[in-house]
């Protein structure tokens, strides 16, 4: 406790700590709810996990970039409660957005007030995820000045993925290549396909916007009513292609099994999912979108399926040295799921693709 109040006590905060408790269950960064003497607002400690995200400076400057610029949009919009609306950062004494102490990077913001969120992935609140996550991407299309940088160098290339696939199938380093050639196959087959975003990107007929790239329900606040209050959890924030972060939705949300399925007949696509985040999401974007970019919505669904599938499947032939396990199958077993949804999606794309096309 006293360690965690001396890291406080370097941030711009009116009063002293009186509580500190552990907040939420991310599994990335490591949180703290905070509290002042005689304060009504209470606050989030996070120490950053610099080994995922190496350029602490990089990130906290996005994220302060997209607040400041959805704030000013919210105003612009005639909007109430701003400060419910988008995240407040708060800096250290010596004007910084984070502190180092010597060993870890820490940050602090104010905790948005009597606000929830879901687990439960339903048709109303796909929709609502999908509302806000277009709104998200919206108020960001016109941001000024430089690119966000990546925080993650190439998350979501699918180019770079592949790459690192055929390493670990060229390496073998465990031999195990042989018991999945049938998967790598299947792969293979698909690959220059699923590279089409980057070559149209080149080729300057795709754009890259800002996306979130971890668009999950639980990434979204919402208020006592059930209304969307804002979108939170930053740190992935970048440059992508609109497709990612709708398909990232869809890899997760939309399959009817769990992502390390045992009994593959439990893996199938959700065309209910698919049509109510659409709906909402296409509400708030499609003012903004280009007419490939709409095209293209329902192949994110398939390109972050496959994306999934290759880096399951070549931490599996590696040796399982980066996804944690529970069983020494385990990786593989997740391969096979996903290549199962990657099968169901593919099978409902052409009712995906037509339900796009009355929905503009």
């Amino acid at each position: 406790m006293e360690e965690l109040k001396n890291i406080i006590n370097n941030f711009q905060l009116v009063g002293s700590v009186n509580d500190i408790t552990s907040f939420g269950e991310g599994m990335i960064n490591t949180t703290y709810r905070v509290s002042l003497k005689n304060e009504v607002k209470q606050y989030v400690l996070q120490k950053i996990n610099h080994l995922i995200f190496k350029d602490v400076d990089m990130l906290q400057n996005n994220i302060k970039r997209i607040s400041d610029h959805i704030r000013q949009k919210l105003t612009e919009f005639g909007e109430t409660e701003i400060n419910r609306k988008t995240l407040t950062l708060i800096q250290t004494k010596k004007g910084k957005l984070y502190h180092f102490d010597g060993e870890n990077y820490w940050r602090m913001m104010i905790l948005i007030p009597d606000s929830y969120t879901f687990e439960a992935v339903t048709p109303e609140y796909s929709y609502s995820a999908g509302k806000a996550y277009g709104n998200f991407q919206f108020m960001l299309a016109d941001l000024p000045g430089e690119p966000l940088g990546e925080t993650i160098p190439n998350f979501h290339n699918m180019e770079f993925r592949l790459m690192q696939f055929r390493e670990a199938v060229t390496s073998n380093t465990v031999g195990r290549l042989n018991e999945v050639s049938d998967l790598v196959t299947e792969i293979e087959k698909r690959a220059k396909e699923m590279c089409q975003c980057e070559r149209l990107y080149r080729e300057g007929k795709l754009p890259k916007r800002i996306n979130h790239c971890d668009t999950k329900v639980n990434n979204i606040l919402f208020d006592e009513d059930g209304k969307v209050l804002c979108v939170i959890d930053l740190d992935t924030a970048m440059p992508g292609f609109v497709m990612s972060d709708f398909g990232d939705f869809m890899r997760t949300a939309g399959n009817r099994g769990k992502e390390d399925e045992l009994d593959l007949d439990n893996v199938s696509f959700s065309m209910e999912i698919f049509k109510s985040y659409t709906k909402g999401y296409l509400e708030s974007a499609k003012h903004f979108l280009s007419p490939i970019e709409i095209e293209l919505l329902p192949f994110g669904a398939k390109l972050l399926t496959y994306m999934q599938l290759t880096r399951f499947l070549a931490d599996y032939i590696n040796g399982d040295t980066y996804y944690k396990i529970n069983s020494p199958l385990h990786n593989l077993q997740r391969s096979k799921a996903q290549f199962k949804l990657l099968q169901s999606i593919e099978a409902n794309y052409e009712d995906m693709l037509n339900f796009i096309k009355t929905s503009i």
